[in-house]
């Protein structure tokens, strides 16, 4: 669960509990996902592919979703699918990317990686049985939505895990490795791509799930885009400052593998400012929305001020 204390106080006097909140929906993601995935056989595939997805975390992909779905006017019913096969392509991108091949990392959210427990074998398809059932899960399971928005729905998450989102943030991010002289707009494509596309797709697909007009839909996606580059900016600042142990990975990595990163261009006191500065900016596309808006407000706040 969250702790109250990785959680600063922005949303208090607005009288909303962001740590209550968080603890709710992320109960009931937990379930659901452990619902949403049985051992069947081969026995060894689906324990792998449930050693990471029930791995923990802070499931704020799914609850981007929750929010956004009950923000333009749906329900928490009809978004959970979708939330789940968020979690579970997320999962599946942690997998892939602690791989020997690419980030090479033997810790993941404080347990041993998939790759370690599993075999890099059994870790791949781990991560390519996650991929495909996600949108097998938001296609069998989505209730009481329209055809046409699920069928938005699993065409924007496609789009943002392909080659033109996650999957192309994560082939420049390989490339530029090693490299003294990557320009700030080749690591912000990196990262609203690697990073970025895909919590806007949690955050633009609940809202469609709802059936949000398209003004609401270019809010959010807004919204989104700043907190997704505000993230990795943050992420990027804690593989600096943050153990390993406060981490739930191995911390310096960055440094090691020579990526550029905000601080490395920017210093750490114009990384934070940049971070902030693009938190003030999520939160005041969802000004129009006024209390509906609360829990993505304090989720913005929550992500600046998180300690791993």
């Amino acid at each position: 669960m969250v702790s109250t204390t990785e959680i600063q106080s922005p949303d208090k006097d607005a009288g909303f509990n962001l740590s209550a909140y968080l603890a709710e929906k992320q109960a009931l993601v937990e379930a659901a996902l452990d619902r949403s995935l049985p051992v069947a056989y081969p026995e060894k595939l689906y324990e792998a592919m449930r050693y990471s997805l029930l791995a923990g975390g802070k499931r704020l992909r799914p609850i981007l979703c929750l929010a956004s779905c009950e923000l333009a006017g749906g329900t928490l019913e009809m978004a959970m699918p979708t939330a789940c096969a968020l979690e579970m392509i997320h999962t599946m991108s942690l997998i892939h990317d602690d791989l020997p091949a690419m980030d090479n990392d033997d810790y993941r959210r404080g347990k041993l990686t998939n790759h370690k427990v599993y075999g890099e074998d059994i870790a791949i398809l781990a991560g390519d049985g996650l991929l495909v059932y996600a949108f097998e899960w938001i296609a069998t399971q989505t209730q009481g939505v329209p055809a046409e928005r699920v069928l938005q729905v699993i065409g924007r998450l496609a789009h943002a895990f392909g080659a033109a989102g996650v999957v192309g943030g994560q082939v420049v991010d390989l490339e530029s490795e090693g490299k003294p002289d990557i320009s700030l707009e080749t690591l912000h494509y990196i990262h609203t791509h690697k990073t970025g596309a895909l919590l806007e797709a949690c955050v633009s697909s609940g809202a469609l799930l709802a059936g949000a007009p398209p003004e609401t839909l270019q809010r959010l996606s807004r919204y989104a885009e700043n907190i997704g580059l505000a993230f990795q900016i943050v992420d990027d600042i804690l593989d600096v400052t943050a153990t390993a142990e406060q981490l739930g990975k191995t911390a310096g990595k960055d440094l090691r593998a020579q990526k550029a990163t905000f601080p490395s261009l920017w210093g750490l006191e114009e990384s934070k400012r940049q971070a902030r500065q693009l938190v003030e900016e999520a939160k005041a596309e969802l000004e129009p929305f006024g209390q509906k808006a609360l829990p993505l407000q304090a989720i913005a706040d929550f992500i600046i001020n998180r300690s791993h």
